[in-house]
């Protein structure tokens, strides 16, 4: 004998095509993008590596027409760990500060991706390269942009206030 369905399982059998679309918070939006251009920029810099000449002139102290010193090295750290800060810094700031920093940082990193551009050969390469750092870019600035905001009404909040039960000093 089997056990008895309820009334609307009988008419609304779900349907095996049916995916479970749930809300991604914003912060986990921002988090995968700042990732996915951390790969990026890890991976365009590998791949660099096979362009003939790039090792020969890394071996003689040159990259991209500049000699190798610890401050040229200081500003690529520099550049590569602020998007790696924002990885960790879009799960951990609170909404607004999250909000803000994210604009302004992956507006700065726009015309940095530009650089890469330059020097003129190799644009393919470098032209789809920066035209993905670009979208994802783009991405970080409209899901920061578009942030959601909370739609509590002052009445609502009031009320919610007057149902919280009344708490003794101890209790507090």
């Amino acid at each position: 004998m089997s056990t008895p369905q309820p009334h609307t399982a009988l008419e609304n059998p779900p349907t095996r095509g049916a995916l479970e679309d749930r809300r991604m918070p914003v912060q986990a939006k921002l988090a995968a993008a700042w990732t996915s251009l951390m790969f990026l920029y890890i991976y365009m810099d590998l791949f660099n590596l096979y362009k003939p000449g790039t090792i020969p002139d890394i071996l003689e102290g040159r990259v991209f027409k500049f000699d190798i010193s610890q401050a040229l090295l200081i500003v690529f750290l520099t550049i590569v760990a602020v998007p790696g800060l924002m990885i960790v810094l879009s799960v951990i700031l609170p909404a607004r500060a999250n909000r803000v920093i994210n604009l302004v940082v992956a507006a700065i990193d726009i015309p940095l991706a530009a650089f890469e551009l330059a020097g003129g050969s190799w644009m393919f390469f470098y032209g789809l390269g920066v035209g993905l750092e670009v979208l994802l870019l783009v991405f970080i600035l409209r899901s920061a942009w578009t942030w959601p905001r909370r739609t509590t009404s002052p009445a609502t909040l009031a009320a919610s206030l007057d149902s919280e039960p009344i708490r003794t000093p101890q209790q507090a």
